[in-house]
């Protein structure tokens, strides 16, 4: 019953066929994937809001996809690496399905802002002339800001509905972090409707995204393949293609994921799972700071010139000082190209 509900414990397992002796090895792991992904999204928020060159769609979008990331490392990840660390995987019952709806909210708000890059790339290119006036910062700021809201809906009616159903049974959870699926399995009723639900909510919000991400990239090829030529069509195509193989790791493996109960013949470990679940949700996370900021000429041009105050501002203060700090400082700014 719901009075039950509310003193019931979950906890979280993690990958069950882990050996003790290697759980210090992965709670470190986990924190560096932490660390790396909060420092790397913020100094990208940092460098938004203190250059005023950056004011523009593009980089609004790069910092909504940042605090996204954010967001979800942070959710996800202080319980997973407490697990593994401290061995305290508990999670009491609002926590878990607070954590399960953020899970679920920013899943689904990283494919809303995948779906606005994608319209602000395809207006951008084949539209470049009416774009200026077709989106301001005005209008992506609305965009960003309707994504963030409209995020909450589709993850707050399965979050409601499985939290109003008996669990009476096991409460270890065979997950990284509590998710739909890792709670179906631990309901005392037939979950096969609000599942399917879930299910179908889940293929909505991440392939009809997905299904326009693809229809404007077919665009941008044809337009680049009419206009561009030599190294502006190279330079153009080298973008697409990292920005395709992050979209494809962000989409296929939950594909794969949501599918498997579906199919029959179609089966995955927990172990296998875990990790598949675990690699789509934190490695784009990870390396989208260095995808869509280092490879952009505006901000590699705000490194070299901070880097280049700073080794002024060492030599200046410190001429005395040994000879490899300043060899260091100027490989540091010498490394940051076009």
């Amino acid at each position: 019953d719901s009075a039950g509900n509310v003193s019931h414990k979950f906890v979280i397992v993690g990958f069950p066929s882990l050996q003790p002796e290697y759980f210090v090895l992965v709670a470190w792991l986990f924190f560096f994937l932490y660390v790396t992904t909060a420092v790397g999204n913020l100094l990208l928020v940092v460098m938004f809001t203190l250059e005023r060159s950056l004011h523009e769609p593009m980089y609004i979008i790069m910092v909504s996809l940042a605090l996204s990331d954010i967001g979800f490392a942070t959710v996800a990840l202080p319980k997973l690496i407490a697990r593994y660390w401290w061995n305290d995987g508990s999670l009491g019952f609002h926590t878990c399905f607070f954590q399960m709806h953020m899970i679920h909210y920013f899943g689904s708000l990283n494919s809303l802002i995948l779906l606005t890059m994608a319209l602000d790339r395809y207006l951008a290119i084949c539209f470049p002339l009416r774009y200026p006036t077709m989106m301001t910062n005005q209008t992506m700021a609305g965009l960003t800001l309707f994504c963030w809201g409209i995020a909450h809906i589709f993850p707050g009616i399965s979050t409601i509905n499985f939290s109003l159903m008996p669990f009476c049974g096991p409460n270890k959870i065979i997950q990284a972090f509590c998710t739909t699926m890792s709670l179906k399995s631990l309901v005392c009723v037939d979950t096969s409707r609000q599942y399917s639900l879930a299910f179908a909510v889940a293929m909505f919000i991440l392939y009809v995204p997905l299904a326009f991400i693809i229809f404007s990239y077919i665009c941008i090829v044809i337009s680049v393949l009419r206009m561009a030529k030599g190294q502006g069509r190279m330079k153009t195509f080298s973008t697409c293609a990292t920005q395709g193989c992050i979209i494809s790791i962000y989409y296929i493996p939950r594909f794969f994921v949501y599918v498997t109960p579906f199919i029959p013949n179609l089966t995955m470990t927990p172990d296998k799972s875990i990790a598949t679940t675990v690699f789509y949700s934190l490695f784009p996370p990870v390396i989208n700071p260095f995808i869509y900021c280092l490879r952009t000429k505006e901000i590699k041009q705000i490194f070299r010139l901070h880097c280049l105050t700073v080794y002024k501002l060492f030599k200046t203060n410190y001429t005395s000082t040994s000879c490899s700090r300043e060899l260091l400082l100027t490989h540091c700014c010498t490394s940051i190209k076009d």
